[in-house]
């Protein structure tokens, strides 16, 4: 063979070897968002920790109604109410080979300070209780924390469990090679605002995934999502555009799934500064500090009508922060009123009889119809006198300028990491701090509400922590400390042959789709 020829056959070698070939069992999906960090203990987020559970396992994890369901840890137990002893799964390995042990776990919880370095939401809160984490045998860990925490395993489950080596390794140092997990997916490659490839753990503890690799495809325009599925570029789609559902539905080779989902679309007004850059009295005074004005721009809201012409009926109207059903949920709150009247009778009683002035900026990408919400709010407030022009952006650019405090009115969306309501009151109303409500931008604070919320974590009788969480919910919605819009519904849509079951966090996991 020539030496040309040699060359030829070494580079298309080392092409096959960088890029995964398509094959029968690959399987292609069409994300609406794409992971916006490799880090998974970097940033909280919905795509962020979607791609985390394919790759890495926290101790313990979340099923598909997210109840906690072994991991990493097979068994646990308390000896008293602050000390936790967890049994590690045995034969486990890294995607590198490498053997897992409690060294691992405990480096990982070390880690999390690290890695909340800069971050718009860190994972810190999850792991603010833990004093101390100790290996005490090759496959045993002790937890002690601050205090008793009811919560310990949800929140461990929000924690992927990396190799002890990566201790030290900070965000900014970590490299591709060290995105190794035990999960049932490696990672191969990840291009920003385009793709990551995925390979399979033919040792995953859990049994071999059902594909050889997953190609997770982000298209931010939801007319291009759906048209790679119909053009059969992808096999599999989330979050379906609800003016393309019915479209879908009368397809013969496509099937189309929704579940109840636990997502809120909410608002967060800025409530602590005097003056705040998009918003303006007369006086060139923030209105969002005065509760009135915060009430009266719920009731100018017509929540049905949003789920009824803008997501065609596919979405619940949220009154609070979890959906009925959910631990935590607060009975006694009834559903929301829409009352434009009320809304300026409000404004006028807080002095604002002629309204004020607002920009309201939201994502355009990141949420199903996000930007046809904010028009249509901006529309809603008019109505009742708040002035309100709106501008949409990127999520990736919107997010980040939200996480610096540039807007005085936020739009954002937050899953209940938990499956119960402590996980979605504490990172969007807990007075914010390095160590508690890191997704509060509109800095709501109330030292009742905080009260409550931190005796629902201490008190392990669950009757008792529930009635507390419902305390505190009651609080903050009377304060509006954030104004819930609505949860929105899961869906996927996929090749006739393929089956997902679907999951209230609205997470798209590849191991557990089937054909």
């Amino acid at each position: 063979m020539s030496r040309k020829l040699l060359l030829l056959s070494a580079s298309l070698l080392l092409g096959a070897l960088a890029t995964p070939q398509l094959q029968a069992e690959d399987l292609k999906i069409g994300l609406s968002a794409l992971t916006t960090s490799i880090d998974p203990q970097f940033y909280v987020g919905g795509a962020n920790g979607a791609l985390a559970r394919s790759i890495f396992d926290g101790l313990v994890n979340q099923d598909d109604h997210q109840k906690i369901v072994p991991g990493l840890a097979t068994s646990w137990k308390t000896t008293n109410p602050v000390t936790w002893i967890f049994h590690l799964r045995s034969g486990v390995t890294f995607h590198d080979g490498t053997p897992f042990s409690s060294k691992d776990v405990v480096a990982s919880i070390h880690r999390v300070a690290l890695a909340s370095h800069n971050s718009p939401s860190s994972y810190l809160p999850y792991v603010a209780d833990i004093s101390s984490v100790r290996a005490v045998a090759p496959l045993t860990v002790e937890i002690t924390t601050r205090k008793p925490v009811a919560l310990l395993l949800n929140n461990l489950s929000r924690i992927a469990i990396l190799p002890a080596r990566l201790e030290n390794v900070s965000t900014a140092q970590l490299s591709v090679k060290d995105i190794i997990g035990t999960g049932p997916f490696k990672f191969v490659s990840w291009t920003p605002d385009d793709q990551v490839i995925l390979s399979r753990n033919d040792n995953y503890w859990g049994g071999k995934a059902e594909w050889d690799h997953v190609i997770l495809k982000v298209y931010k325009n939801d007319s291009a999502r759906v048209a790679g599925l119909l053009a059969g570029d992808t096999d599999f789609i989330e979050n379906v555009p609800t003016s393309d559902r019915r479209t879908l539905t009368r397809q013969s080779q496509i099937s189309v799934l929704s579940v109840a989902g636990n997502r809120l679309l909410y608002l967060h007004p800025d409530q602590d500064r005097n003056e705040s850059p998009f918003v303006r009295a007369s006086d060139g005074s923030n209105p969002f500090k005065k509760v009135d004005v915060r009430r009266a721009m719920s009731l100018a809201i017509n929540r049905q009508a949003i789920v009824d012409r803008i997501y065609d009926g596919q979405g619940t109207i949220a009154s609070q922060l979890v959906p009925k059903g959910y631990f935590g949920y607060q009975p006694a709150i009834g559903a929301p009123v829409y009352d434009p009247e009320k809304a300026k009778a409000l404004l006028a009683k807080a002095g604002y009889p002629s309204g004020f002035t607002l920009t309201f900026q939201s994502s355009n990408d990141r949420y199903p119809n996000d930007a046809k919400v904010a028009q249509a709010l901006g529309q809603m407030f008019s109505r009742v006198g708040i002035k309100t022009s709106v501008e949409t952006m990127p999520g990736s650019v919107y997010f980040s300028r939200a996480a610096k405090r540039d807007f005085s009115l936020v739009m954002g969306g937050a899953a209940i990491e938990t499956g119960e309501a402590s996980g979605i009151l504490g990172p969007l109303l807990e007075t914010f701090g390095p160590r508690a409500g890191q997704g509060n931008r509109g800095r709501y604070s109330n030292p009742q509400f905080d009260r409550l919320l931190n005796q629902a974590r201490e008190t392990l009788n669950d009757s008792q922590r529930e009635k507390l969480l419902q305390q505190a919910t009651s609080v903050a919605i009377n304060d509006q400390g954030v104004i819930p819009l609505l949860f929105l519904a899961n869906s996927w849509a996929m090749k006739k042959g393929y089956h997902y079951d679907g999951r209230t966090d609205g997470f798209t996991l590849p191991y557990y789709i089937h054909k």
